[in-house]
């Protein structure tokens, strides 16, 4: 896109090349929707503990709704101002993500939900922060 319209957009794309633009921004919807789109919503469900799971999501729910109106109340004008570089910043924030990802969440599967805490409690990072609460004792046991 860049290489047709020019650094500051002032040439026409020719219609090959608009057609390419377009099937390769359609790709990339596809291909987001395969892998990047899903996981806001899977993730939340498998990382957060059965206590605060609930709360977790809805946080975490609503925390992507507003990212997702501001990041479409904001595209145009960004594609307006950087052109193409737009595509850059976005693809900039995609290995942003994967970074984050690789280093900061832990693997979840084949890990029961109750299990979690502890799994965050052994985490490189994450343990600093989190501690496994012990379970209570049974207290029947000691009235009897």
């Amino acid at each position: 896109m860049g290489s047709q319209i020019g650094r500051d957009g002032e040439s026409a794309m020719a219609r090959k090349y608009s057609v390419a633009v377009l099937a390769l921004t359609c790709v990339f919807s596809a291909s987001f929707g395969w892998s990047w789109g899903p996981l806001t919503w899977v993730i939340p469900g498998e990382i957060f503990p059965v206590e605060v799971r609930s709360a977790g999501q809805g946080i975490s729910v609503a925390v992507n709704l507003g990212a997702t109106f501001v990041l479409t109340q904001t595209f145009l004008s960004m594609l307006c101002s950087f052109k193409y570089a737009t595509f850059i910043y976005y693809a900039a924030w995609v290995a942003v993500m994967t970074a984050f990802v690789v280093a900061f969440l832990p693997e979840t599967k084949g890990v029961p939900l109750e299990a979690m805490g502890a799994v965050w409690a052994r985490h490189w990072y994450w343990g600093r922060f989190v501690k496994v609460q012990q379970p209570a004792k049974n207290t029947d046991a000691l009235i009897n």
